[in-house]
């Protein structure tokens, strides 16, 4: 911020296919000048509506503040202050953690490192949250709703995580365990748990 949305032509927007494309001068000097982002659902009216208000021949999408000496961070706190709120640390990148942290619960984490234009790491290390929202869906989750990644079907189709796809029918006492397994599940730890009393 802010040269990125500044740098956001009327010729970037392709409404046809629903996409932007932004021009990076952080990550120019990367071979990465540019990259693409999806016009999300959110954002389209009012980027619609700017276009509509758009004087004929305008080139960017953003007119106002465009003077160097312009102060975004503080128009920010007087228009935060003005919604009866309180301003918080790092405004511009708070705003980008809560997107990237949004967008991580619907998309594969490279798909959105790819928008947001930085790496998996740079993500977790500074962007993604943990939320009270996140609190609030683990504690009510129905039993069995949580899955363990493990045992995520869709990572271990059938046939591929047992030898030749025997599945727990042809395994008596050992249910939802593969052949190979099996021998080495028969013991069960004690509910007591894996760390030494004390």
């Amino acid at each position: 911020m802010p040269s990125e949305p500044l740098g956001l032509r009327w010729g970037d927007v392709d409404w046809a296919s629903g996409r932007l494309t932004i021009h990076s001068p952080k990550t120019a000097h990367q071979g990465k000048a540019t990259r693409q982002i999806p016009i999300f659902p959110e954002l389209r009216p009012h980027l619609e509506a700017a276009f509509d208000e758009a004087e004929p021949g305008t080139e960017y999408v953003i007119t106002r503040y465009r003077n160097a000496n312009s102060n975004l961070r503080t128009q920010l706190e007087r228009i935060i202050r003005k919604a009866g709120l309180e301003p918080w640390q790092k405004l511009f990148q708070n705003l980008r953690a809560t997107r990237e942290t949004e967008l991580v619960e619907t998309f594969p984490l490279h798909v959105v490192t790819s928008w947001l234009g930085n790496t998996a790491a740079v993500a977790a290390k500074h962007y993604l949250q943990t939320t009270d929202e996140h609190f609030q869906r683990a504690i009510e989750a129905p039993a069995g709703a949580v899955q363990n990644p493990v045992q995520n079907p869709v990572q271990y189709p059938h046939g591929t995580a047992c030898n030749g796809g025997k599945q727990e029918s042809e395994n008596p006492g050992f249910p939802g365990v593969c052949e190979p397994l099996q021998y080495c599940t028969s013991e069960q730890a004690p509910r007591l748990g894996l760390e030494p009393r004390t």
